[in-house]
């Protein structure tokens, strides 16, 4: 309970810095029900009153002020629902979803995308943002609604005390609700895994690419089967959370059901004994009748609340785990310049969370600077979760990783990142992004740069796609977005013209960079990386890694290492392995008979 109110507290604060006006507004508005309603059982008191009395001017006014604070009420309710539950919802929502994202994307490490708990609480927490403000403004609704149901309490108080009971009974469906909601949102979060994997099921289903290999294969009946059958298990668990909650529910609404019957027995009894006024009645009448909406009003916004507290589980767990990760960070010292001896891999090993082996074991090596390295080996030797611990997605789980000496942990991440450059296997593809935009991210600090884009463009070899693209460089990357789609060889292309952005990096990895290619766009893009590795070099003894399970496009690399099963089992020269006869022969040995069987 302390972390919600410090949360609420901190999106009010937020509130109020963002949207001061709307702020302002909707307090003003609370404050204005509160009175109004209360204002109409009084005038209405003092209407009958006067008639009776026979004081017509006072009943008049008194009936006036009724009609008044009636219209006042309706007007402000109307307000409230445009003002209070859309304008500054949406504001501070997108506040808070922008910080969310930008929290998300600054973590250092990408371990958190290939967890389970993490994805489960982010599947929850889709358009959660504005869900919570909208929960913490009816909180603060719920609490103008409870100061409304004290005054009538009190005012009907001093009809009869006993209907002050009702107070303590209004706590039975309060408290049932809340036990319901607790359900629902364990249910949410254990169906969280089925219900993500129905969403990509029917995403897969419905997806232009894959539905060609769906179609070939006649396999559309048991994707629809398996993604009924997530379904399924999504909604049987979250179902049977809701008819609990319902009949919690249900059995505190009886509870104060039968206390509310009892205490209005009471007050018609006295009314009828003659202990109470003309005023009095109208008076218990006008509020048992509010009463009744109040409490359901309050009952139904803290039910709005405490749904959304849904989210405020996921939501806290993921600011812990966004603050755990930022507290972590430890390096605050700079790259070199220059690399003068190179990248060492001191005993390096690790293992994903919860894998069974380690992907890495006992690498050792040293990179030299200013050389062309290649890391080869067959799928799964463990080539691109190297590319990832350079690259500081991960850290060690053994060994240690030095730049010149200084161990790559003491390194200032977001500066050792401007300092190298990667075409990663599982390349990014943005959409809505130009041609020109997608080229620039690979650095953003000249994403605007036409000559910068332009020789990342030529580097990569990528001026053909250029010419095609009906807008040339300006052309959106999707038809959804008015433009056209890009062939997965031109994606990669997109990628290592990203990766060419930058002009002085110390590490530069190309991460299978030709596997969507054919064999002479794949000739020209070695060719040309090979010349920019070497004026890298001569620049500022930068490395450049390249990971290819073609052997034939890395024979001319300074150093050669090979991966099997996680473990370094071979480095040298192209000729040093072959003449070595090991594995490096072997599976070149494979590689160039298979070529000459393919060649026509």
């Amino acid at each position: 309970m302390t972390r919600y109110l410090r949360l609420w507290t901190e999106i009010l604060g937020v509130s109020w810095r963002h949207a001061r006006g709307l702020t302002t507004t909707v307090f003003g508005i609370e404050v204005g029900l509160v009175a109004g309603n209360i204002g109409i059982a009084l005038a209405l008191r003092a209407a009958v009153d006067g008639l009776v009395a026979g004081d017509v001017p006072a009943a008049v006014t008194a009936a006036v002020v009724a009609a008044v604070a009636s219209t006042t009420v309706l007007l402000l309710n109307r307000l409230h629902g445009l003002i209070g539950l859309f304008l500054i919802v949406e504001r501070v929502g997108m506040v808070l979803e922008q910080r969310l994202l930008e929290d998300i994307a600054a973590l250092e490490r990408i371990e958190h995308l290939e967890r389970s708990d993490y994805l489960d609480r982010l599947t929850v927490l889709r358009y959660a943002p504005k869900r919570i403000v909208g929960g913490m403004w009816n909180a603060v609704r719920a609490c103008f609604t409870m100061l409304q149901l004290a005054l009538t309490l009190l005012l009907l108080g001093s009809v009869s005390p006993w209907l002050l009971v009702l107070l303590v009974l209004a706590a039975a469906p309060l408290w049932c609700d809340r036990a319901g909601r607790k359900i629902e949102s364990h249910a949410e979060i254990s169906t969280a895994e089925a219900f993500r994997l129905q969403r990509h099921l029917f995403d897969v289903a419905t997806d232009a690419a894959a539905g060609k290999e769906i179609r070939t294969s006649q396999a559309g009946h048991r994707v629809a089967q398996l993604q009924a059958a997530a379904f399924h298990e999504a909604t049987v668990g979250r179902y049977s959370a809701r008819v609990r909650a319902a009949w919690l529910r249900a059995a505190g609404w009886t509870v104060f059901v039968a206390g509310f019957i009892a205490c209005l027995g009471i007050v018609a009894r006295q009314a009828a004994a003659g202990t109470a006024t003309p005023g009095d009645v109208v008076l218990v009448v006008t509020l048992t009748i509010n009463l009744q909406q109040t409490v359901q009003t309050a009952v139904s916004q803290l039910a709005t609340t405490m749904n959304a507290g849904l989210f405020l589980d996921p939501y806290l767990w993921l600011r812990a785990y966004l603050q755990q990760e930022r507290s972590a960070r430890r390096g605050d010292l700079p790259p070199p310049e220059r690399l003068t001896t190179g990248i060492r891999l001191d005993r390096v090993g690790f293992s994903y969370p919860g894998a069974a082996e380690p992907v890495l074991a006992d690498v050792d090596v040293l990179l030299p600077a200013g050389s062309v390295v290649a890391l080869v080996g067959e799928f799964g030797s463990g080539k691109s979760t190297l590319v990832k611990l350079l690259s500081r997605f991960y850290e060690p789980s053994l060994g240690r990783i030095t730049i010149d000496g200084t161990d790559l942990r003491d390194i200032q991440t977001e500066q050792w990142r401007r300092r190298t450059s990667a075409a990663y296997q599982d390349f990014g593809r943005y959409p809505q992004m130009t041609f020109a935009e997608a080229v620039g991210l690979g650095d953003i600090r000249r994403l605007d740069d036409v000559d910068a884009v332009g020789r990342a463009i030529d580097a990569a070899d990528a001026q053909g796609i250029v010419r095609r693209l009906p807008a040339g460089a300006a052309t959106r990357l999707s038809p959804l977005y008015g433009g056209v789609d890009l062939s997965e060889g031109q994606w990669q292309k997109t990628a290592l013209a990203r990766a060419s952005m930058r002009t002085d990096p110390l590490l530069f990895m190309l991460d299978e960079p030709t596997a969507s290619l054919d064999a002479p766009s794949e000739h020209a893009i070695f060719q040309r990386y090979m010349q920019r590795a070497r004026q890298l070099a001569a620049r500022n003894g930068a490395i450049t890694l390249v990971v290819s399970h073609r052997l034939s496009t890395v024979a001319g690399a300074d150093l050669v290492l090979v991966l099997h099963r996680g473990r370094l089992v071979e480095q040298g020269t192209h000729d040093q392995l072959m003449a070595a006869g090991g594995r490096y022969s072997e599976l070149f040995g494979l590689q160039a008979r298979a070529y000459r069987l393919r060649r026509p």
